[in-house]
C-alpha cells in the first residue's frame, strides 16, 4: 500500500484491528474460566468463511511480511492456500478466477457447509497456531466470546461459556467496533465494492485479481 489512499486505510485499519483486539482483551477478562479460546486451539479454524476485501489486503500484506522473515513458512501457507482453491473451484458459487462470491446467499451457504471440514490455510498443522495471526480477518478477531456486532448479537464458539446461563453470556457481551470503523472503511473504497472471499482465495499466488480493485471479493 503506497498510494496516499491506501496508506490513510491501512492507517484506519491499525486503528479497528486495535481496537478489536483490546475488546477482545476486555471480552476474556469478563468471561474468565468460561472462556475457553487459547493458543493451540483450532476450532475457529476449520471450515472456510466469507471475508471482506479489507480482510483480504490485510492477509495478502501479512503474507508479504511473514515471507521476509520465513520464506518457507509463508510458501507452506501459499502451498495450502492453492490446494484449497483448487478444490473450491468446483461449484463455487461466484468467480474461481477472482474469488468474488456472486449475489446467491442460499448457494453460498450451502457451499460453506459442504467444505465445512476443511482447515484454514493460515493454520499451520504441526502447532495449531495461525501463520498470520496478527493480520487475521475480523471474524477471526471476534470468535469466541459473545459479541454485538452492529444489530446483530452473535452466540459464543460453542466451546466457550458451556453451561453459562443466558444472563451470564449477556453480562459478557462486548461491541469490538462500536465506532462503525469496518463498515466505514469499506464504504470509502474507490468503487465501495463489499466484496467477500475466502481466506484461501486471497493467499494464494499472484493471479489477475491479487492486486488494486480488482483484489478478491463478493
Amino acid at each position: 500500500m503506497s498510494d496516499p489512499a491506501s496508506a490513510a486505510r491501512e492507517a484506519l485499519d491499525a486503528r479497528l484491528t486495535a481496537s478489536l483486539d483490546a475488546t477482545l482483551i476486555e471480552a476474556g477478562r469478563l468471561a474468565g474460566g468460561w472462556l475457553a479460546c487459547r493458543p493451540g486451539c483450532a476450532e475457529c479454524c476449520i471450515g472456510p468463511f466469507p471475508i471482506s476485501r479489507l480482510d483480504a489486503e490485510r492477509l495478502r500484506a501479512g503474507l508479504l511480511t511473514i515471507e521476509q522473515a520465513d520464506p518457507a513458512g509463508a510458501a507452506a501457507v501459499r502451498r495450502r492456500a492453492e490446494q484449497a482453491c483448487r478444490l473450491f473451484a468446483e461449484g463455487f458459487p461466484g468467480d474461481p478466477g477472482t474469488g468474488r462470491f456472486n449475489d446467491d446467499d442460499r448457494a453460498a451457504d450451502a457451499f460453506l457447509a459442504r467444505h465445512g471440514r476443511m482447515p484454514c490455510p493460515a493454520l499451520v498443522p504441526e502447532s495449531g497456531h495461525c501463520a498470520l495471526y496478527d493480520y487475521r480477518p475480523v471474524s477471526c478477531r471476534t470468535f469466541g466470546p459473545p459479541v454485538r456486532l452492529g444489530e446483530e448479537a452473535l452466540p459464543p464458539c460453542r466451546l466457550c461459556f458451556v453451561g453459562a446461563p443466558p444472563a451470564e453470556v449477556e453480562r459478557c457481551r462486548v461491541e469490538p467496533d462500536r465506532e462503525g470503523l469496518e463498515e466505514a472503511l469499506l464504504a470509502a473504497w474507490p468503487d465501495q465494492g463489499k466484496w467477500e472471499t475466502l481466506i484461501a482465495f486471497a493467499l494464494r499466488g499472484e493471479t489477475a485479481a491479487s492486486s488494486g480493485t480488482d483484489s478478491p471479493g463478493r
